[in-house]
């Protein structure tokens, strides 16, 4: 499975924590930087991750600034992208059984690594549970097309 992080400094710690447990388990990464903690600013990397997952160079996509709020803003502004912020293993779940979300957005400020890693487990081994789910994910999708619901 490919998944692609990217981060602005604020989130760059936890990017690079969340990237090695990803290679460690086997994950194909492709890393979208920021590279250092020098500051840079979130709009362009949580586009750039939402735009790897939208054009299927990466099945999911983890993107992580301080909150990981406006990260998630960003890649949600990419047609086919549904990120949610993810603070604890509940959000991990639900955003992928309801919501078939494919970007995980985590806050460095707010989620300890070790919560967040197992928050990205959950996110990357839960499947959609579709059924009555399926209809509101294909209203989201008429959303990106500029479709009323």
């Amino acid at each position: 499975m490919i998944v692609a992080v990217g981060s602005d400094h604020a989130g760059f710690l936890l990017k690079e924590q969340l990237r090695a447990w990803l290679e460690a388990n086997s994950y194909e990464v492709i890393d979208l930087g920021t590279f250092s903690e020098a500051s840079v600013d979130y709009p362009h990397y949580g586009a750039e991750v939402g735009r790897a997952v939208a054009d299927g160079e990466a099945e999911f996509g983890v993107a992580v600034c301080g909150s990981g709020q406006g990260i998630c803003m960003a890649a949600n502004k990419i047609p086919g992208v549904r990120g949610g912020v993810i603070r604890a293993n509940d959000d991990a779940e639900m955003t992928r059984r309801h919501n078939n979300a494919n970007v995980a957005c985590f806050g460095e400020r707010f989620t300890e690594p070790d919560v967040a890693i197992a928050a990205l487990d959950i996110f990357l081994t839960t499947p959609f549970d579709g059924g009555r789910h399926e209809h509101r994910v294909e209203m989201l999708a008429e959303l990106d097309e500029g479709e009323p619901v």
